[in-house]
């Protein structure tokens, strides 16, 4: 789904809920969710303009899970161990965003160049 707008970021929280609990995710794991999905989607709006999330569901033979990918054409993060860093932020934030969202899910994936954008893949696995 595209994400361009404030109201992008609140339609991408509730599809990946929705999709979670399809995947047998239920009660706190589904805020934990929808909430690292809220702040990937808002570093969409905020620092690249717009971007593209999708979402599946995601098996490895004995577990199943939920697979966010996130992708932008932004500027890209110069310094992605930095960015990782509670508290650093380009922006006017609290520089949370993306190290909250790798606490909240299970696996944590960013690839970015500066100047192409930037991908990031996540996953949360039922227990």
């Amino acid at each position: 789904m595209l994400i361009a707008r404030d109201g992008d970021v609140v339609t991408a929280r509730q599809k990946g809920r929705e999709l979670a609990m399809q995947a047998g995710f239920l009660g706190s794991d589904l805020t934990i969710i929808a909430t690292a999905i809220s702040e990937i989607a808002r570093n969409i709006v905020v620092y690249a303009e717009r971007g593209e999330i999708t979402f599946g569901i995601a098996s490895d033979g004995h577990r199943r899970g939920l697979v966010v990918v996130a992708t932008d054409n932004g500027p890209g993060i110069p310094d992605i161990e930095q960015a990782m860093q509670d508290g650093f932020s380009t922006g006017k934030s609290l520089g949370l965003g993306l190290p909250g969202a790798r606490r909240l899910m299970d696996e944590f994936d960013i690839v970015s160049e500066v100047g192409k954008g930037t991908t990031i893949t996540m996953k949360k696995w039922v227990s």
